[in-house]
């Protein structure tokens, strides 16, 4: 039996090597130090020459690289190289495309918060400044949207030349060529303006500047393109759009069965060598009036007239529309939300091959162009697009629900309006904080594949979910369709983000951790890319500098996984010693957590996690909320780290950390291999799960927030378009809002007077019984007057002669016969 003596040197042994495992100590750290300790255990109790020999020898070896890697490194080397699942070309590019950037830190069990503090704050040039006040104020002012999806299907002409005229379609390109140049920043808060106001206005303006011949012809063009195309896309001489989805080829966009043969052909009466190309797309954006048409398709070379390569593989050219053979004009209807989208075909149509975007030297590079400029445009357009809906929809929503009264109060101020109400308000706080923070990374030179599939997923996804609590709310005023109706175009269009640019579902299952395991992992692509090295010795000496690094970054995020399991993020630290201090520790606490079962997760299904979409998909929500919670924590400190900001973080950072705890706990769950689950929820949970979905308390204060005025709530919405002009129904509301709070001490001073409580109706009428008893003067009459007017305009709806609803497009035929006869 152990005396006490020995047994605490053990123990202290066995916590010396947890903390150096916490620690991460190196690998020479950890021998040195466990043989220091082991010396002195064995002043207490004398240590066999076996043990010795034997621990030295293990000790050595692993220390001594040449050894190392013959014994233990070469061996599963060659069986890395054998399991290791062949990569695609198309998934090499994918993975190959983009950088990694604050996404990366997340994943390495201990992010350096002090780097998410560096990065700049965004910000506007005078120049961008003076366009969203001048020109983008300006469109938004001329738009009427329930003309556009109801009555034009389309941008009134007088909008497309002011769109035109003042360069909306150049910002992304360079001022040398006549565009504007504008930062990510800048383009997002233009695309969130205008999206507050029109889905289609904010879609037109979107896809020119995000994926498309702009983007593609600046980075790959040859300098004849860019020097002809870029300054008339500039102009709006030319509506550019992009083709890449097909009937046959939607999410699995790598699949385009359109084609290219490289050949002969006549070209304006001579010979040259060109294309011959067919294609079938839909679903394409500006497809029915543009006049360049950016082209995906997958060229062969059979008479080898390019070089040796028969299939090229995925090639983008860029194709004018008024070549004969080339069909483009006609409409698909998406949902009411009539943006110009619609299919393009062309049979057996030769062009010449300097067609090519880059020209022939780009031949079969087309899927690399497209995965590295998707990476930018997927963060700004989309989640821009979300953000600025969402923004209108929370504090519209919010002017309603203290306008609109039942049960003789506001409906605001009913626990079960209340829930909704919170849910847009933190969801519009969290949007906008991830929003600025990916154009944060664009604009810092980055092209964060991760991170721009993250937010297009969760922005999209969130205000989907928003748009139904909005429309819960507002109910039949959000039903029926009319000029006054501020939710019901944004309800029926979110399908569409949620569908284009990768859909959401795909988004989810296989992008986001597929590509972040293997690009954000500090050391699985390493030791892919040693397998892969055509030389046997140096791919060896690669790998096994990679697989002692992983080794070592396993053990530290099992040991610190099951440490912050039990101590609460004890010895964890925060960049700041406030509220927001947990949230950093428990932030960190996850990270380990992630990284921890993503090792277990590789190690234990290998090549088979690739079909495991359920695994990555909840993988990737752990990452996804990761980045979620940091933005917000970083929009906190942009904006002053102000007191009564608080509750819109709070309720932000505990709803993410829940939703986060949720897929960690059902991934443990559903664990393909149900005993590595149960195990390592003992290492994450060993206590229980920790959090809890925010309070009751702080919904409340997160829906009082959205019903009443205040820096906070401007900051909530900043960016949006709220103008009070003739005809903008969130101004109109915002107007309402204001006049409703300032009546209600004049409503209940005249009841007072009258020695009765009245209903908060016909307002007017209780003014002049207010003036009649001399207690409110005739501005506050007046006030009451506009008030009454409009608060009715709030809370009616519109309705319509029968006629003015019919298919103009359609005969005329009696109304029996339409109807079916009642005979």
């Amino acid at each position: 039996m152990l005396s006490y003596s020995p047994l605490f040197a053990i123990v202290g042994i066995g916590l010396l090597i947890c903390g150096l495992a916490y620690f991460r100590a190196s690998l020479l750290a950890f021998s040195l130090a466990v043989t220091a300790a082991l010396v002195a255990y064995s002043a207490i109790t004398p240590l066999s020459e076996i043990f010795w020999l034997g621990f030295l020898v293990v000790v050595g070896g692993i220390n001594f690289k040449p050894l190392r890697q013959q014994l233990i490194s070469k061996p599963l080397f060659k069986i890395f190289k054998k399991i290791m699942p062949e990569m695609s070309r198309t998934e090499k590019e994918a993975i190959d495309a983009g950088s990694t950037w604050w996404e990366g830190e997340l994943f390495r069990g201990d992010p350096n918060w002090k780097v998410l503090h560096s990065y700049p704050a965004p910000r506007l040039s005078p120049e961008e400044q003076a366009f969203i006040d001048g020109p983008v104020e300006q469109v938004c002012a001329m738009t009427n949207d329930w003309q556009i999806t109801h009555e034009l299907a389309d941008l009134p002409p007088e909008i497309w030349d002011f769109l035109k005229t003042h360069k909306f379609f150049a910002m992304i390109i360079k001022k040398q060529y006549g565009g504007l140049e504008f930062s990510a920043y800048a383009q997002s808060c233009v695309l969130q303006k205008l999206a507050s106001i029109s889905a289609v206005l904010s879609s037109t303006v979107g896809v020119p500047n995000s994926l498309g011949p702009g983007e593609l012809l600046q980075h790959y063009g040859t300098k004849q393109q860019q020097d002809y195309y870029l300054p008339r896309l500039a102009e709006g001489k030319e509506i550019p759009c992009f083709a890449l989805t097909s009937p046959e080829a939607g999410s699995d966009a790598g699949s385009i069965p359109d084609s290219g043969i490289v050949c002969m052909g006549d070209w304006q009466g001579e010979q040259v060598l060109g294309m011959q190309l067919t294609w079938n797309k839909r679903y394409i954006t500006l497809a029915p009036v543009a006049t360049i048409l950016g082209l995906a398709f997958k060229l062969s070379d059979p008479e080898g007239l390019l070089g040796d390569q028969k299939e090229l593989g995925i090639t983008c050219a860029l194709i004018p529309t008024d070549i004969e053979g080339v069909e483009v004009g006609r409409r698909h209807f998406p949902l009411n939300i009539p943006f110009m989208n619609g299919p393009t075909t062309a049979n057996q149509l030769f062009v010449p091959i300097d067609y090519i975007i880059g020209g022939q030297a780009m031949a079969g590079q087309g899927w690399r162009m497209l995965v590295e400029c998707l990476s930018v445009g997927r963060g700004i357009t989309l989640p821009s697009s979300a953000t600025g809906s969402i923004k209108n929809a929370a504090l519209a929503t919010g002017a309603y629900a203290r306008i609109r009264r039942q049960f003789k109060l506001p409906i605001g101020k009913m626990e079960g309006i209340e829930e909704p109400l919170a849910r847009l308000a933190g969801n519009a706080y969290m949007m906008g904080a991830a929003s600025d923070l990916t154009v944060t990374a664009i604009d810092l030179g980055e092209k964060p594949s991760v991170v721009s599939a993250i937010v297009k997923y969760h922005l999209t996804h969130r205000g989907q979910r928003a748009s139904i609590d909005a429309m819960d709310i507002v109910g039949g005023k959000g039903i029926c369709l009319g000029p006054k109706n501020f939710l019901a175009r944004a309800y029926q269009g979110a399908p569409i983000a949620i569908t284009v640019e990768g859909a959401n579902i795909l988004t989810r299952s296989m992008i986001i951790y597929g590509q972040g395991a293997i690009r954000c992992h500090p050391y699985v692509l390493a030791e892919m890319e040693a397998a892969q090295h055509p030389d046997f010795h140096q791919g060896l000496q690669q790998f096994d500098s990679a697989l002692f690094s992983h080794l070592g970054f396993a053990v530290s995020n099992f040991i610190r996984s099951f440490w912050f399991g039990l101590s609460g993020n004890t010895l964890l630290k925060a960049p700041y010693s406030d509220q927001t201090a947990i949230y950093y520790k428990q932030l960190t606490r996850f990270s380990s957590n992630l990284a921890l079962l993503s090792d277990v997760a590789m190690g234990t299904l290998g090549g088979s996690l690739k079909r495991k979409e359920r695994v990555s998909a909840r993988l990737g929500d752990i990452l996804s909320q990761l980045y979620l919670c940091s933005a917000t924590l970083k929009r906190y400190a942009d904006d002053g780290r102000k007191q009564e900001d608080l509750p819109l973080l709070h309720w932000s950072m505990q709803e993410a950390l829940f939703q986060l705890q949720t897929a960690l706990d059902e991934l443990l769950r559903n664990f393909p291999n149900k005993w590595v689950g149960k195990f390592m929820r003992l290492v994450v949970f060993p206590l229980g799960k920790p959090l809890h979905a925010p309070s009751d308390q702080l919904d409340h204060q997160l829906a009082q927030m959205l019903q009443q005025p205040s820096e906070t709530r401007e900051r909530l919405g900043q960016g949006r378009f709220a103008s009070r002009v003739a005809g903008n129904v969130y101004g109109e509301l915002e107007q309402t809002l204001e006049d409703v709070l300032a009546c209600e001490g004049l409503h209940d001073k005249i009841c007072k007077a009258i020695g009765e409580k009245r209903p908060f109706t016909q307002l007017d009428k209780l003014a002049l019984e207010g003036l009649t008893l001399e207690v409110i003067t005739q501005a506050e009459a007046e006030l009451m007057r506009r008030t009454e007017q409009g608060r009715l305009n709030a809370i009616n709806v519109d309705d319509f002669a029968h006629q003015q609803l019919e298919n103009s497009t359609q005969p005329a035929q009696d109304q029996r016969s339409r109807l079916g006869s009642v005979a």
